[in-house]
């Protein structure tokens, strides 16, 4: 095995030492406000969502994007600072994709909420949250839940009909907009993720990784010369709107527990409910390699900390990271 070790060390600033020569010392130099002794300064903190420094701690957007080949490519998801995939109706996935650092002009196919989506959004404070539309059993769930409502019926005005798209894979929305009708969203802040270096041990070398759901498929794929996992799916380069194919510095295949809920779509086909709160396995993928992982989540408004089988922190290596919710055992409630 190789062990990858990512540079991070700090720097310190030089300081002055004092002459042990016989001859007496110069007479000493009034000192002026500018000249006082250098001090080491504290080592900037990297984004919380990244780990990449000098990122703006913006306010939190939560998007709803389409997942299906219907619906690709999809836009904005290259500027996401973490990408969620998550099980749907009929064995497919959906995403939510989370941006505070950096925030796209416009993003979509934008989707319908679902319950798991409520579950997750309180570990970022109060975010906004957008989406195209919800059971209307839900809508009582999404008003008390901890985020701000910007979806397509409270805040139309910020959602377009992109051209060159059919319905509903069609609806785009303008992120100054959703921002601008949640000025109290809440800024990033620590969600459990620690970034820096890999394990020492423990990391067995991977050209590729597949999770799988009931009807859906991601294959992530560790291109050597960029540093970064290539993202597939269902067999096809998973691609941008904006160009290029969609890549993640780090992936976490985070085990959870999938079963009904109480919602249903129009063809009996339940919608799953993923338990993100709890503790669980996980794969991480980082650095062409993949490391076991434990990931706990105490409360809903708490983060998730990953990390080794020993109990130290599972880093992860900063960038874009894409999470996904699976199961060992897909099944389609």
């Amino acid at each position: 095995m190789i062990t990858v070790t990512l540079a991070g060390a700090a720097v310190l600033l030089p300081v002055a030492a004092c002459s042990s020569e016989e001859k007496p010392p110069p007479p000493a130099q009034p000192q002026t406000s500018g000249s006082q002794s250098p001090v080491a300064e504290e080592p900037e903190e990297g984004h919380p969502f990244t780990g990449l420094p000098d990122a703006d701690r913006k306010p939190v957007l939560a998007v709803k994007i389409e997942n299906t080949g219907a619906g690709k490519p999809q836009m904005g998801l290259k500027s996401a600072d973490i990408v969620y995939v998550k099980q749907v109706e009929a064995g497919l996935t959906r995403l939510m994709a989370i941006f505070s650092s950096k925030i796209p002009a416009k993003v979509g196919p934008v989707r319908s909420a679902r319950v798991s989506d409520l579950h997750l959004a309180p570990q970022f404070g109060k975010p906004a949250f957008a989406y195209s539309g919800a059971q209307t059993k839900m809508l009582p769930l999404i008003a008390q839940a901890s985020l701000f409502d910007v979806g397509d019926t409270r805040n139309g005005a910020a959602y377009f009909r992109q051209p060159g798209r059919v319905a509903p894979y069609n609806l785009f929305a303008d992120t100054k907009k959703l921002l601008s009708a949640a000025p109290k969203a809440s800024k990033a802040k620590d969600i459990g993720f620690t970034f820096g270096d890999a394990p020492e041990t423990g990391g067995v070398e991977k050209k590729s990784w597949t999770v799988r759901w009931p009807a859906a498929r991601l294959t992530f794929a560790w291109e050597e010369a960029d540093k970064e996992w290539l993202i597939w799916q269902d067999g096809k380069k998973n691609m941008a709107a904006e160009g290029g194919q969609l890549s993640a510095s780090t992936v976490v295949i985070q085990y959870t527990k999938t079963e009904r809920s109480q919602f249903h779509d129009k063809n009996q086909s339940y919608t799953p409910l993923v338990r993100t709160v709890g503790k669980g396995s996980a794969i991480v993928l980082r650095d062409g390699k993949g490391y076991r992982a434990r990931w706990e989540r105490k409360s809903e408004d708490s983060g998730t900390t990953f990390t080794t089988p020993e109990g130290e922190p599972m880093n992860f290596a900063p960038g874009q990271v894409w999470v996904a919710l699976a199961s060992r055992t897909p099944v389609t409630p």
